[in-house]
């Protein structure tokens, strides 16, 4: 019997406040100390909206309820674990109160004016708080081989 080697399913979630951002330090490698957006592993039988409410509430004691996709991430490169695909949400808060638990060490809320994305960002969490940013001004989607001038990347 053939051995499956499928990319892992994932979900991430932006969560804006006023002109912030949520994000989490990471408690765990890969990038522990670094900082992503609330998300994890879709489990077995979940729907990724679904994972994207409980990643948001395991990690940040946040209700959140997803109300856009920002985008698919599916460079194979992007989690030097496996071959990782997430599916990224724009979520809202609709209730509970912040508190770093499970795979977060601190929840921090990031000032979009002025931010100057670095490296000190978990996998390629930069990237998807550039395009957040960019899709605030312009709307899209954005995803992996898409030229961010706007070029679909198909060819």
């Amino acid at each position: 019997m053939k051995k499956h080697t499928n990319p892992i399913p994932t979900v991430d979630v932006v969560i804006q406040r006023g002109t912030e951002v949520l994000m989490v330090e990471r408690k765990n490698d890969p990038y522990e100390g670094r900082l992503a957006f609330p998300g994890g592993f879709v489990n077995k039988g979940e729907t990724v909206e679904g994972a994207a409410k409980r990643e948001a509430m395991e990690e940040t004691s946040l209700n959140v309820e997803p109300v856009e996709i920002l985008g698919v991430y599916s460079d194979p490169k992007r989690d030097p674990r496996n071959h990782i695909i997430t599916v990224v949400f724009v979520g809202i808060v609709i209730g509970g109160k912040e508190r770093a638990r499970d795979d977060s060490a601190k929840i921090k809320w990031i000032q979009l004016n002025g931010l100057e994305i670095n490296n000190y960002f978990a996998f390629d969490h930069a990237q998807i708080l550039s395009d957040y940013i960019q899709w605030k001004r312009t709307g899209g989607t954005f995803w992996s081989l898409k030229n961010r001038a706007g070029d679909t990347g198909i060819r």
